[in-house]
């Protein structure tokens, strides 16, 4: 039976400076400057007076911007 990817990234331990960091810490690092940047930019164009919990939008929206990322570097390099 034929090994059939079911993930579209990789479970591989990278290693960085001798320590083995787990895969979704990369992602997590990786989608900080996206999200850095729209919330300076949603909070520049005063986008947060429309927002009930500013907390949670940004929870979900940091969420979001890993989901999106994971999805689609993560099939570029499968």
């Amino acid at each position: 039976m034929p090994h059939m990817h079911l993930l579209p990234f990789s479970l591989e331990m990278p290693d960085l400076f001798g320590f083995y960091v787990p895969p979704l810490l990369m992602w997590l690092m990786c989608a900080l400057p996206p999200y850095a940047l729209l919330l300076v930019g949603l909070r520049r164009i005063g986008f947060y007076r429309a927002v009930w919990h500013a907390a949670l939008f940004n929870m979900a929206l940091y969420v979001a911007i890993l989901c999106a990322l994971i999805l689609t570097v993560g099939e570029a390099g499968a």
